[in-house]
């Protein structure tokens, strides 16, 4: 990542777009990213290796934008960035799951009617 935004020739400065994605067998990140001095884009997709712990590394260093969508993706989706500076939950507290996940089961929160 750091090539695509250093390299003249590609220069990569702009992240639009950070996304978390449950494939059913793996857990991927999605990377929109686009160079405002040669106008063209570039879509980077990462699997993660370990469905139940999955790990990426943090581009929150290249690009600061990805901070809060990598924690986002870490409280919805249960993806850890290493090297990230404030790996935490953005919206639920420590009692809930991973509600992105197909895989995720809602039983504390159900509302009986």
């Amino acid at each position: 990542m750091v090539h695509l935004k250093e390299d003249k020739d590609l220069a990569f400065d702009y992240l639009i777009c950070v996304t978390g994605v449950d494939h059913a067998d793996h857990l991927q990140m999605v990377y929109h990213l686009e160079s405002t001095h040669h106008k063209h884009m570039l879509v980077v997709k990462v699997k993660t290796t370990d469905r139940q712990n999955p790990v990426v590394e943090t581009v929150s260093d290249i690009w600061p934008t990805a901070e809060f969508h990598e924690r986002e993706a870490f409280d919805l989706l249960g993806i850890t960035f290493s090297n990230h500076p404030d790996l935490r939950r953005l919206f639920l507290d420590e009692n809930w799951g991973f509600p992105l996940r197909k895989d995720y089961k809602d039983d504390i929160h159900i509302v009986s009617r």
